[in-house]
Protein backbone atom coordinates (compact mmCIF):
# COMPACT_ATOMS: atom_id res chain seq x y z
CA UNK A 1 0.00 0.00 0.00
CA UNK A 2 1.01 3.60 -0.99
CA UNK A 3 2.31 5.68 2.12
CA UNK A 4 0.50 8.79 2.43
CA UNK A 5 3.36 10.70 1.06
CA UNK A 6 3.39 8.58 -2.33
CA UNK A 7 -0.71 8.90 -2.27
CA UNK A 8 -0.88 12.63 -1.54
CA UNK A 9 1.68 12.94 -4.56
CA UNK A 10 -0.58 11.27 -6.65
CA UNK A 11 -3.89 12.98 -5.76
CA UNK A 12 -3.98 15.60 -8.09
CA UNK A 13 -2.88 13.92 -11.13
CA UNK A 14 -3.51 9.96 -11.21
CA UNK A 15 -7.14 7.92 -11.23
CA UNK A 16 -5.44 5.36 -9.32
CA UNK A 17 -7.76 3.79 -6.19
CA UNK A 18 -5.82 4.43 -2.89
CA UNK A 19 -6.76 4.17 0.83
CA UNK A 20 -7.24 7.80 1.12
CA UNK A 21 -9.79 7.65 -1.72
CA UNK A 22 -9.62 8.62 -5.90
CA UNK A 23 -9.38 11.55 -6.64
CA UNK A 24 -10.26 13.04 -9.79
CA UNK A 25 -7.27 13.93 -11.94
CA UNK A 26 -5.90 17.60 -12.13
CA UNK A 27 -5.76 17.58 -16.15
CA UNK A 28 -9.71 16.84 -16.11
CA UNK A 29 -10.59 20.21 -15.13
CA UNK A 30 -11.13 22.72 -17.70
CA UNK A 31 -12.78 25.00 -15.78
CA UNK A 32 -10.54 24.74 -12.62
CA UNK A 33 -12.62 26.94 -10.84
CA UNK A 34 -15.99 25.23 -11.53
CA UNK A 35 -19.16 27.07 -10.67
CA UNK A 36 -17.28 29.36 -8.36
CA UNK A 37 -16.30 31.74 -11.34
CA UNK A 38 -12.51 32.37 -12.79
CA UNK A 39 -10.48 35.79 -12.67
CA UNK A 40 -11.94 36.48 -15.95
CA UNK A 41 -15.72 35.88 -14.62
CA UNK A 42 -15.09 37.01 -11.16
CA UNK A 43 -17.98 36.31 -8.64
CA UNK A 44 -17.21 39.72 -6.51
CA UNK A 45 -14.37 41.95 -5.97
CA UNK A 46 -13.76 39.77 -2.85
CA UNK A 47 -12.89 36.60 -4.20
CA UNK A 48 -9.34 35.62 -5.23
CA UNK A 49 -8.61 32.62 -7.42
CA UNK A 50 -5.48 29.95 -6.85
CA UNK A 51 -4.11 27.34 -9.42
CA UNK A 52 -0.77 26.06 -9.14
CA UNK A 53 -0.77 25.85 -12.79
CA UNK A 54 -0.99 29.13 -13.25
CA UNK A 55 -4.66 29.45 -14.32
CA UNK A 56 -5.99 31.93 -11.20
CA UNK A 57 -4.79 35.09 -9.58
CA UNK A 58 -2.28 33.49 -7.40
CA UNK A 59 -0.39 29.81 -7.85
CA UNK A 60 0.09 29.03 -4.02
CA UNK A 61 -2.40 29.57 -1.15
CA UNK A 62 0.04 31.51 0.68
CA UNK A 63 0.08 34.23 -2.20
CA UNK A 64 -3.29 34.73 -1.94
CA UNK A 65 -3.63 34.83 1.87
CA UNK A 66 -1.48 37.86 1.68
CA UNK A 67 -3.11 39.23 -0.97
CA UNK A 68 -6.82 38.69 0.77
CA UNK A 69 -6.17 42.35 3.02
CA UNK A 70 -9.44 43.05 4.98
CA UNK A 71 -12.28 41.16 5.92
CA UNK A 72 -14.70 38.94 4.59
CA UNK A 73 -12.49 37.53 1.61
CA UNK A 74 -12.43 34.42 -0.33
CA UNK A 75 -10.21 32.24 -1.99
CA UNK A 76 -11.55 29.57 -4.50
CA UNK A 77 -8.69 27.06 -4.53
CA UNK A 78 -8.48 24.86 -7.95
CA UNK A 79 -7.81 20.89 -7.84
CA UNK A 80 -4.19 20.35 -7.01
CA UNK A 81 -1.42 19.78 -4.28
CA UNK A 82 0.06 22.85 -3.03
CA UNK A 83 2.90 21.44 -1.16
CA UNK A 84 3.88 24.69 1.57
CA UNK A 85 3.15 26.01 4.74
CA UNK A 86 0.09 28.88 5.43
CA UNK A 87 -0.08 31.31 7.89
CA UNK A 88 -3.50 32.68 7.89
CA UNK A 89 -2.89 35.90 10.13
CA UNK A 90 -5.02 36.87 13.04
CA UNK A 91 -6.74 39.96 10.65
CA UNK A 92 -7.98 38.00 7.91
CA UNK A 93 -11.35 37.70 9.67
CA UNK A 94 -14.09 36.30 7.70
CA UNK A 95 -12.01 34.76 5.40
CA UNK A 96 -13.42 31.95 3.14
CA UNK A 97 -11.64 29.14 1.48
CA UNK A 98 -13.23 26.60 -0.77
CA UNK A 99 -12.25 24.02 -2.85
CA UNK A 100 -13.08 24.49 -6.55
CA UNK A 101 -14.29 21.02 -7.08
CA UNK A 102 -16.45 20.60 -3.81
CA UNK A 103 -14.28 17.25 -3.72
CA UNK A 104 -11.84 17.47 -0.80
CA UNK A 105 -9.19 14.90 -2.29
CA UNK A 106 -8.66 16.73 -5.15
CA UNK A 107 -7.36 20.01 -3.15
CA UNK A 108 -4.17 19.23 -0.97
CA UNK A 109 -2.68 21.89 1.29
CA UNK A 110 0.53 19.76 2.52
CA UNK A 111 4.00 19.97 3.98
CA UNK A 112 6.10 17.84 6.47
CA UNK A 113 7.85 19.91 9.77
CA UNK A 114 7.98 18.05 12.54
CA UNK A 115 8.14 18.77 16.31
CA UNK A 116 11.73 17.93 16.16
CA UNK A 117 12.65 19.60 12.58
CA UNK A 118 15.35 21.82 12.89
CA UNK A 119 14.55 25.36 11.44
CA UNK A 120 16.37 26.52 8.17
CA UNK A 121 18.00 29.55 9.94
CA UNK A 122 19.65 27.23 13.12
CA UNK A 123 17.31 29.00 15.85
CA UNK A 124 16.24 25.34 17.14
CA UNK A 125 13.31 23.16 16.05
CA UNK A 126 9.75 24.24 14.76
CA UNK A 127 8.08 22.70 17.93
CA UNK A 128 4.59 21.05 17.72
CA UNK A 129 3.03 24.77 17.09
CA UNK A 130 5.59 25.46 14.50
CA UNK A 131 5.55 22.10 12.63
CA UNK A 132 1.04 23.26 11.09
CA UNK A 133 1.40 22.82 7.61
CA UNK A 134 -1.76 25.43 7.82
CA UNK A 135 -1.94 27.85 11.05
CA UNK A 136 -5.57 29.67 11.02
CA UNK A 137 -5.59 32.01 13.13
CA UNK A 138 -8.21 35.03 12.51
CA UNK A 139 -12.12 34.29 13.39
CA UNK A 140 -15.12 33.94 11.18
CA UNK A 141 -12.83 31.28 9.19
CA UNK A 142 -14.72 29.20 6.89
CA UNK A 143 -13.40 26.01 5.21
CA UNK A 144 -15.19 23.98 2.70
CA UNK A 145 -13.95 20.68 0.94
CA UNK A 146 -10.49 20.79 1.39
CA UNK A 147 -7.15 18.13 2.44
CA UNK A 148 -5.02 19.61 5.02
CA UNK A 149 -2.17 17.52 5.50
CA UNK A 150 0.81 16.96 7.10
CA UNK A 151 2.93 13.97 5.52
CA UNK A 152 6.04 13.66 7.87
CA UNK A 153 6.88 10.13 8.41
CA UNK A 154 8.48 8.90 11.70
CA UNK A 155 9.80 6.16 9.52
CA UNK A 156 11.93 8.54 7.87
CA UNK A 157 13.27 10.24 10.85
CA UNK A 158 14.11 6.97 13.65
CA UNK A 159 16.54 10.21 15.62
CA UNK A 160 13.27 12.68 15.86
CA UNK A 161 12.06 12.53 20.06
CA UNK A 162 9.44 15.21 19.03
CA UNK A 163 7.36 13.60 16.53
CA UNK A 164 4.49 15.51 16.70
CA UNK A 165 3.51 16.88 12.75
CA UNK A 166 0.22 19.11 12.93
CA UNK A 167 -1.71 19.59 9.77
CA UNK A 168 -3.68 22.07 10.70
CA UNK A 169 -3.97 24.39 13.71
CA UNK A 170 -6.83 26.55 14.38
CA UNK A 171 -7.17 29.21 16.93
CA UNK A 172 -9.54 31.69 15.59
CA UNK A 173 -13.45 31.79 17.65
CA UNK A 174 -16.52 31.09 15.19
CA UNK A 175 -13.94 28.53 12.59
CA UNK A 176 -16.41 26.66 10.80
CA UNK A 177 -14.94 23.16 8.35
CA UNK A 178 -17.43 21.24 6.44
CA UNK A 179 -16.46 18.42 4.47
CA UNK A 180 -12.87 18.73 5.04
CA UNK A 181 -9.99 16.28 5.39
CA UNK A 182 -7.33 16.29 8.13
CA UNK A 183 -4.90 13.68 7.47
CA UNK A 184 -1.38 12.93 9.88
CA UNK A 185 0.14 10.32 12.50
CA UNK A 186 0.69 12.40 15.48
CA UNK A 187 -1.31 15.57 16.93
CA UNK A 188 -3.16 15.79 13.38
CA UNK A 189 -5.97 18.65 13.95
CA UNK A 190 -5.59 21.39 16.57
CA UNK A 191 -8.49 23.00 17.59
CA UNK A 192 -6.90 25.21 19.82
CA UNK A 193 -7.12 28.54 21.20
CA UNK A 194 -5.63 32.13 20.86
CA UNK A 195 -4.60 32.64 24.82
CA UNK A 196 -6.26 31.20 27.70
CA UNK A 197 -8.33 34.56 28.41
CA UNK A 198 -10.34 33.11 24.98
CA UNK A 199 -12.75 30.76 24.32
CA UNK A 200 -12.75 30.26 20.60
CA UNK A 201 -15.93 27.93 19.33
CA UNK A 202 -15.23 25.70 16.47
CA UNK A 203 -17.64 23.63 14.28
CA UNK A 204 -16.16 20.74 12.27
CA UNK A 205 -18.93 18.69 10.44
CA UNK A 206 -19.05 15.41 8.07
CA UNK A 207 -15.23 15.95 7.88
CA UNK A 208 -12.66 13.00 8.22
CA UNK A 209 -9.63 12.63 10.81
CA UNK A 210 -6.94 10.09 10.59
CA UNK A 211 -3.85 9.67 12.75
CA UNK A 212 -2.48 8.04 16.13
CA UNK A 213 -1.79 9.57 18.71
CA UNK A 214 -3.41 12.46 20.08
CA UNK A 215 -4.89 13.45 16.60
CA UNK A 216 -7.82 15.42 17.87
CA UNK A 217 -6.36 17.85 20.05
CA UNK A 218 -6.55 20.84 21.74
CA UNK A 219 -8.16 23.76 23.77
CA UNK A 220 -10.96 25.10 21.74
CA UNK A 221 -14.67 24.88 22.55
CA UNK A 222 -14.87 22.37 19.55
CA UNK A 223 -17.52 20.63 18.24
CA UNK A 224 -17.15 17.98 15.74
CA UNK A 225 -20.64 16.21 13.68
CA UNK A 226 -20.95 13.64 12.20
CA UNK A 227 -17.01 12.77 11.44
CA UNK A 228 -15.13 10.08 10.65
CA UNK A 229 -11.76 9.56 12.82
CA UNK A 230 -9.74 6.47 11.59
CA UNK A 231 -6.96 5.28 13.98
CA UNK A 232 -4.20 4.17 12.09
CA UNK A 233 -2.07 0.99 12.70
CA UNK A 234 1.52 1.42 14.01
CA UNK A 235 4.83 -0.36 12.62
CA UNK A 236 7.41 0.71 15.48
CA UNK A 237 5.55 -0.66 18.48
CA UNK A 238 4.78 -4.04 19.33
CA UNK A 239 1.93 -4.01 20.97
CA UNK A 240 -1.17 -1.53 22.25
CA UNK A 241 -1.81 0.68 22.83
CA UNK A 242 -0.86 2.60 19.58
CA UNK A 243 -2.46 5.83 20.53
CA UNK A 244 -5.69 8.13 21.81
CA UNK A 245 -7.81 9.81 19.55
CA UNK A 246 -8.12 12.78 21.26
CA UNK A 247 -6.77 14.92 23.71
CA UNK A 248 -8.41 17.93 25.02
CA UNK A 249 -6.78 20.49 27.16
CA UNK A 250 -9.47 22.90 27.70
CA UNK A 251 -8.88 25.61 30.38
CA UNK A 252 -10.06 25.11 33.63
CA UNK A 253 -12.76 28.25 33.31
CA UNK A 254 -14.32 27.03 30.19
CA UNK A 255 -17.40 25.45 30.28
CA UNK A 256 -17.04 23.48 27.00
CA UNK A 257 -14.63 21.41 25.51
CA UNK A 258 -14.68 18.96 22.82
CA UNK A 259 -18.17 17.81 21.96
CA UNK A 260 -18.15 14.74 19.22
CA UNK A 261 -21.75 13.29 18.35
CA UNK A 262 -23.34 11.20 15.51
CA UNK A 263 -19.53 10.44 14.37
CA UNK A 264 -17.88 6.97 14.40
CA UNK A 265 -14.64 5.65 15.08
CA UNK A 266 -12.93 2.94 12.95
CA UNK A 267 -9.35 1.86 12.78
CA UNK A 268 -7.01 0.37 10.82
CA UNK A 269 -5.16 -1.48 13.84
CA UNK A 270 -6.27 -4.70 15.44
CA UNK A 271 -9.12 -4.98 17.76
CA UNK A 272 -8.65 -2.75 21.19
CA UNK A 273 -5.25 -1.36 20.12
CA UNK A 274 -6.58 2.36 20.91
CA UNK A 275 -8.21 4.25 23.52
CA UNK A 276 -10.52 7.05 23.14
CA UNK A 277 -8.54 9.43 24.71
CA UNK A 278 -6.55 10.73 27.43
CA UNK A 279 -6.23 14.44 29.16
CA UNK A 280 -3.34 16.95 28.31
CA UNK A 281 -2.81 19.26 31.02
CA UNK A 282 -0.08 21.39 28.94
CA UNK A 283 3.27 22.64 32.30
CA UNK A 284 2.37 25.86 30.42
CA UNK A 285 -1.44 25.85 31.87
CA UNK A 286 -1.56 23.35 34.96
CA UNK A 287 -5.29 24.43 36.07
CA UNK A 288 -6.86 23.07 32.75
CA UNK A 289 -9.62 21.23 32.94
CA UNK A 290 -9.84 18.84 29.91
CA UNK A 291 -13.21 18.43 29.01
CA UNK A 292 -14.82 15.60 26.46
CA UNK A 293 -18.15 14.11 25.86
CA UNK A 294 -18.76 11.95 23.06
CA UNK A 295 -22.33 10.64 21.97
CA UNK A 296 -24.33 9.23 19.53
CA UNK A 297 -21.65 7.95 18.08
CA UNK A 298 -20.62 4.95 16.69
CA UNK A 299 -17.14 3.09 18.18
CA UNK A 300 -15.70 0.52 16.31
CA UNK A 301 -14.18 -1.95 17.64
CA UNK A 302 -10.10 -0.55 17.50
CA UNK A 303 -11.00 1.32 20.75
CA UNK A 304 -10.21 -0.59 24.08
CA UNK A 305 -13.40 -0.93 25.89
CA UNK A 306 -12.00 -2.29 29.13
CA UNK A 307 -9.80 1.12 29.59
CA UNK A 308 -10.92 3.46 26.99
CA UNK A 309 -9.03 6.51 28.42
CA UNK A 310 -5.56 6.79 29.80
CA UNK A 311 -3.33 9.62 31.68
CA UNK A 312 -0.73 11.58 29.98
CA UNK A 313 0.57 13.29 33.09
CA UNK A 314 1.51 12.07 36.43
CA UNK A 315 -0.65 14.17 39.12
CA UNK A 316 -3.81 14.71 36.53
CA UNK A 317 -5.47 11.48 36.20
CA UNK A 318 -8.23 10.66 33.78
CA UNK A 319 -10.91 10.19 36.16
CA UNK A 320 -10.54 13.78 37.48
CA UNK A 321 -11.51 15.51 34.26
CA UNK A 322 -14.73 16.09 32.72
CA UNK A 323 -14.86 12.86 29.97
CA UNK A 324 -18.32 11.27 29.39
CA UNK A 325 -20.50 9.24 27.12
CA UNK A 326 -23.98 9.13 26.30
CA UNK A 327 -25.76 6.39 23.97
CA UNK A 328 -22.52 5.44 21.79
CA UNK A 329 -22.96 2.15 19.67
CA UNK A 330 -20.25 -0.34 18.22
CA UNK A 331 -18.03 -3.15 19.84
CA UNK A 332 -15.92 -0.04 21.04
CA UNK A 333 -18.90 1.03 22.72
CA UNK A 334 -19.30 -1.52 25.08
CA UNK A 335 -19.54 -1.26 28.66
CA UNK A 336 -16.88 -3.76 30.50
CA UNK A 337 -15.97 -1.82 33.36
CA UNK A 338 -18.99 0.79 34.26
CA UNK A 339 -16.15 2.57 36.40
CA UNK A 340 -14.48 3.05 33.26
CA UNK A 341 -17.18 4.85 31.21
CA UNK A 342 -18.29 7.80 32.75
CA UNK A 343 -22.61 8.43 31.27
CA UNK A 344 -24.38 11.29 31.03
CA UNK A 345 -27.71 10.74 32.46
CA UNK A 346 -30.65 12.15 30.23
CA UNK A 347 -30.75 15.27 32.13
CA UNK A 348 -27.27 15.84 31.95
CA UNK A 349 -27.30 15.38 28.10
CA UNK A 350 -29.51 18.09 27.19
CA UNK A 351 -26.93 20.45 28.36
CA UNK A 352 -24.00 18.91 25.90
CA UNK A 353 -25.43 19.93 22.53
CA UNK A 354 -24.02 21.95 20.34
CA UNK A 355 -26.18 25.20 20.38
CA UNK A 356 -24.80 24.87 24.45
CA UNK A 357 -21.30 25.05 22.71
CA UNK A 358 -22.13 28.29 20.47
CA UNK A 359 -24.37 30.46 22.31
CA UNK A 360 -25.37 33.01 19.80
CA UNK A 361 -23.87 31.90 17.11
CA UNK A 362 -25.04 30.03 14.55
CA UNK A 363 -22.37 28.10 11.63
Amino acid sequence: MPTRRTALALLAGSTTALALGTATPALAHPRPFGRYGSPARRLDRATLYVDARGRGDHTTVQAAVDAATGTGRTLVIAPGTYRETVDIPADRTGLTLIGASGDPRDTVIVYDNANGTPRPDGSGTYGTSGSATVTARPDGLTARDLTFANDWLRADHPDYTGTQAVAIKVTGDRSSFTGCRFLGHQDTLYADTASLAVFARQYYRDCYVEGDVDFVFGRASAVLDRCHFRTLARTDLAGPPYGFVFAPSTAGADPHGFLVLRSRVTSTAPDGYFKLARPWVPSSDLTAHPMLTVRDSHLGAGIDTDEPYGTMSAGFPWQDQRFAEYRNTGPGARVTVPANRPQLTASEAREHTPAAWFGDWRP
